[in-house]
């Protein structure tokens, strides 16, 4: 299964953070508008991310609530029916809750970072590096350390929990 490392923090402002990650020399990429609808799941995540017009995504993933830079698994599925898809696992599994955000996503040596507005809870940002060198996670350190530093991201800022956690239950 693919992995990332990722970090995820409360960003007080915005507008700085995205300058600085772009003094760093990170381009950005887009700015997308994704609702991902939290199912409850006996093991891990499990999330239907809709973010049109890209096709929507059916994402399951395991990642240990701490905060700092943790690993995360994860399988992406491709939903060509997500009203569908979407109505019969809200029936036998159950939503926990939905988050909507507004995503900038840029890109820095091959890692995400995503500058995120959460509906209900602020401005966020995230660094997503994937473990797809030899050297898996540990080899992706390094650039999640430099990112951090740059963008003043602080331990008092560090979130250990998702978007799903912090949201009030459905």
């Amino acid at each position: 299964m693919p992995r990332n490392l990722e970090l995820k923090a409360v960003d007080p402002d915005p507008a700085a953070t995205l300058a600085a990650a772009l003094a760093l020399g990170a381009e950005e990429q887009a700015t997308l508008h994704q609702r991902d609808t939290y199912f409850f799941a006996v093991t891990g995540r499990l999330k239907l991310r809709e973010a049109p017009p890209e096709p929507a995504q059916l994402i399951g993933y395991a990642r240990p609530d701490r905060s700092g830079a943790s690993v995360s698994v994860y399988e992406i599925a491709p939903v060509f029916d997500p009203a569908t898809l979407g109505a019969v696992l809200a029936q036998t599994l159950g939503v926990r809750t939905v988050v909507e955000k507004r995503r900038r996503l840029l890109l820095w040596r091959g890692v995400r970072i995503h500058l995120d507005r959460v509906a209900g809870l602020g401005d966020f940002v995230e660094i997503e590096a994937v473990a797809s060198s030899p050297g898996g996670p540990a080899a992706e350190e390094p650039k999640v350390a430099e990112l951090r530093q740059a963008l003043g991201i602080g331990d008092e800022r560090l979130v250990a929990v998702g978007y799903a956690d912090l949201l009030p239950q459905r």
